[in-house]
């Protein structure tokens, strides 16, 4: 056994021995068993149902084998609302548009993200845009939101095509194909491009592992830093990345190009603010991972089921040929409407984060029940998003259901949200959605691609849904 590996059993060795001593030197709040607050008498509220699942563990491997299995059964099992143990903390699951819109509308600012988020990725995200609350991330979003501009974004899209091409004339056709690394490869060669103005060259190997590991840290069953661990691995690629984005700062600052780290250091309000150097490199980290992680999850899943679906693959092929161009511009993405369906069925059917941490700054109530203070929940929109209730015959591929004649997911302004909602939607979701646009625009002009009929792929939850075996298909050039 590794050093790691050996590290890692002598704790939970001594938290069997030692009890709620050993929960807490995990970093685990004692008495995870205990029953949950009750409805205050008289509050007309009901308390809150639910278990703790496995000693020790709770139930985080069964989230992270099959969310959606396990999400489902909690549903079935407790309604909309329940509690549960995972990864050493109790924990609310909100599954359902009407839980969802609670958390996430949060019309009574009972619900923060900052402490939600930080349990999980605190420490290697810490102060991005997604770990701010009320004023404070108003005041950063506001100043955030000139980097996302329209003409923005029509300049990200002119330095984005030039590289996607570079990026895609190398795949190699034939058997075998693996999409997942070359995808991953692409997207961060697009992120340091559009955000850092510029290819990384010998570093991005170091960023990308960075990244991957940071990113892996959140979900990480031993929460403190045994050598070699999932967490030590996390606050590594963290102090990494700082050190990256300080190197490169000052010449930002001085600078004037068109990429998103110069406009974070130029970016300000009306009234004149500014981000500080710390504020830049912290949402540099943050936005960097999330086009990264988010656009290679979205473009995996649409080449996978576009594979199991040839009929769309050449549905969408046509109009982007229809289009005329090679790299398409900002102005053609609105005639792509059979990719745009394409696109939203994919983020339905694997979101891309598939929960969203919350945690309550007051008491309050969601759907009936009583959460009070310093409650931790999570909003379960990858498992929203398969409810039969709300989505017919939710585990079939049908991007027409959201064509203008159906819009599916108008039976509840919450029965879709893989951007999230209220006022920390997504504020990169426009982005996002050029970006992975204009990559599928070229790689459907250049390549066809195909898997075997009976082929099925299987995604790992352990941090973002990514396919287990690397999504292997069979890539021809478009005679």
């Amino acid at each position: 056994m590794s050093q790691s590996g050996s590290s890692a059993a002598g704790v939970l060795h001594r938290a069997r021995r030692l009890g709620v001593r050993a929960h807490e030197q995990l970093g685990l709040p004692g008495r995870l068993g205990r029953p949950f607050p009750p409805a205050p008498a008289g509050s007309g509220l009901r308390t809150v149902p639910g278990d703790p699942g496995p000693p020790l563990v709770g139930y985080s491997l069964h989230f992270m084998r099959d969310p959606l299995k396990w999400g489902r059964i909690r549903y079935e099992r407790y309604g909309p609302v329940s509690w549960s143990n995972v990864f050493g903390t109790r924990m609310v699951g909100l599954i359902g548009p009407d839980a969802c819109e609670t958390a996430l509308a949060n019309r009574d600012k009972a619900f923060a993200n900052g402490p939600g988020w930080e349990y999980f990725i605190g420490p290697f995200f810490r102060r991005g845009i997604m770990l701010l609350d009320f004023e404070e991330h108003l005041h950063h979003r506001r100043i955030m939101q000139g980097a996302f501009t329209n003409d923005r974004l029509r300049g990200y899209l002119g330095a984005m095509n030039p590289a996607i091409e570079r990026g895609i004339g190398g795949w190699r056709t034939g058997d075998g194909f693996l999409v997942l690394p070359a995808m991953k490869q692409l997207t961060l060669d697009l992120a340091t491009q559009i955000f850092i103005g510029g290819r990384l060259g010998p570093e991005a190997d170091r960023v990308n592992t960075a990244f991957v590991d940071t990113v892996g840290a959140g979900l990480s069953l031993l929460r403190f830093p045994v050598p070699g661990g999932r967490w030590a691995k996390g606050l590594a690629g963290r102090r990494l990345l700082e050190e990256f984005f300080a190197a490169r700062l000052p010449a930002k600052r001085a600078g004037h190009g068109d990429d998103l780290f110069t406009a974070l250091c130029h970016a300000e309000s009306e009234d004149g603010h500014r981000f500080t150097e710390e504020d830049v490199i912290n949402h540099m980290i943050f936005l960097l991972m999330a086009a990264h992680d988010t656009s290679t999850i979205t473009t995996n899943t649409m080449i996978y089921y576009l594979a199991k679906h040839p009929e769309w693959q050449d549905r969408v092929r046509d109009e982007s040929y229809a289009v005329g161009k090679e790299f398409v511009e900002y102005d053609d993405l609105e005639k792509l409407v059979s990719l745009d369906l394409v696109m939203k069925e994919a983020l339905r059917l694997v979101a891309p984060v598939p929960g969203l941490a919350r945690r309550t700054v007051k008491d309050t109530e969601v759907c009936g029940y009583y959460l009070p203070a310093g409650t931790r929940v999570t909003v379960g929109t990858h498992v929203t998003h398969h409810l039969e209730g709300y989505w017919p015959d939710p585990e079939h591929f049908d991007p027409e259901r959201f064509a203008e004649d159906r819009r599916e997911d108008k039976v509840h302004r919450y029965a879709w949200e893989p951007f999230g909602g209220g006022v920390h939607k997504c504020v990169g979701m426009y982005f996002a959605g050029v970006q992975i646009k204009a990559v599928l625009h070229q790689v459907l002009r250049r390549y066809r691609w195909s898997v075997p009929p009976d082929y099925e792929t299987e995604f790992d939850f352990r941090t973002l849904p990514i396919p287990k075996d690397r999504l292997p298909v069979r890539l021809e050039p478009v005679r």
